[in-house]
């Protein structure tokens, strides 16, 4: 990639921040002013009654920033006759659009019945299965989506044929959920998913792919703005809004890379977030009531054991940036 192709991305990541920054400073007062607050669970640490009130659905800033952004980077792009190969990076867009939607009308609900419970599981499920089959369908017919299912690390590619999809669909709903479970601590979820947008950054110049930059340039942008109001103590949470929003825009960048077992590699953290909630189920229901960690998911079992919430990002972040770096060696 050329010189101008990391400046239109330098560009675009520093208009996301601002941007994200700015609409903060507006949107947090209208949500205070419309007692759009989060309810805390009293099943929760203790320590988080504190938190009750604090705005969600913050995830709007970033969503809007990005938005506006790619607009302006469209609009540039048309007049440069350069808008060649930005279709994956819209595509990705709008499977994280969708899902954001569906965050949107979960936390609405929340707000409306003034408890912690939104759309239904089986609700959420199929309209995520709907927005993932879109997604596929639109990448099919315009993104050059391949069912060949490449193997990082081992170099192979393994063709799937048409159950490409069905496992498609399976990482796609998982991984989106995963960032979603993992937005629990105070800029948890936005730090992991900064340090995961460096990594697609990374990949996009390995691979000179300069759509999967601008995403990059997006996800890195948007998270770091949103930090400036969501580290501890924060002011305004993302919600299912934003963390949805968020898993939808790292799977389609893991999809740009046409590698998206990498995810299970870059995503540990997430991956860690989900497996502990379904253990904590399981062992639950097989030991009619006892329970494997003190609470899951994973960062509220650390936060029990006694770790305050910065640790907590640290760590997890720390991790994240040691399997970045383990992940590069999966590029195909």
């Amino acid at each position: 990639m050329d010189m101008t192709v990391w400046i239109e991305a330098g560009l675009t990541l520093v208009a996301v921040f601002l941007l994200t920054v700015l609409i903060a400073r507006v949107v947090i007062p209208i949500l205070k002013s419309h007692k759009a607050g989060v309810r805390i669970l009293e099943i929760g640490p203790r320590w988080h009654k504190s938190k009750e009130g604090t705005p969600i659905m913050g995830g709007i800033c970033f969503i809007l920033a990005i938005l506006l952004t790619v607009l302006g980077v469209t609009v540039v792009s048309l007049l440069r006759h350069k808008l060649q190969g930005l279709l994956p990076m819209a595509l990705t867009l709008v499977l994280a659009v969708g899902n954001g939607l569906i965050g949107f009308v979960d936390d609405f609900c929340k707000l409306v019945k003034k408890q912690n419970e939104g759309l239904r599981p089986w609700q959420k499920t199929v309209l995520q299965l709907l927005i993932g089959t879109l997604y596929l369908v639109a990448m099919v017919r315009f993104g050059g989506l391949e069912t060949t299912l490449y193997l990082p690390y081992l170099g192979i590619r393994w063709e799937l044929g048409i159950f490409y999809y069905a496992f498609a669909l399976f990482i796609i709903i998982g991984f989106v959920n995963s960032v979603n479970l993992t937005d629990g601590v105070d800029g948890l979820a936005s730090s992991v998913t900064l340090i995961v947008g460096l990594f697609f950054a990374v990949a996009a110049y390995a691979v000179s792919d300069r759509s999967l930059l601008l995403t990059a340039a997006c996800i890195v942008g948007g998270t770091l703005g949103f930090l400036m109001y969501n580290f501890h103590p924060a002011r305004v949470f993302m919600g299912d809004t934003g963390s949805l929003f968020l898993g939808g825009i790292v799977v389609g960048a893991a999809f740009q890379l046409n590698n998206p077992l990498i995810l299970l590699v870059i995503g540990f953290i997430y991956l860690c977030e989900a497996v502990s909630v379904m253990l904590q189920v399981g062992y639950f229901k097989c030991t009619h009531g006892k329970r494997l960690f003190k609470m899951a998911p994973i960062h509220h079992h650390f936060e029990k054991c006694g770790w305050g919430e910065n640790r907590i990002v640290f760590t997890f972040s720390g991790i994240t940036l040691l399997f970045a770096v383990l992940a590069l060696w999966g590029i195909g």
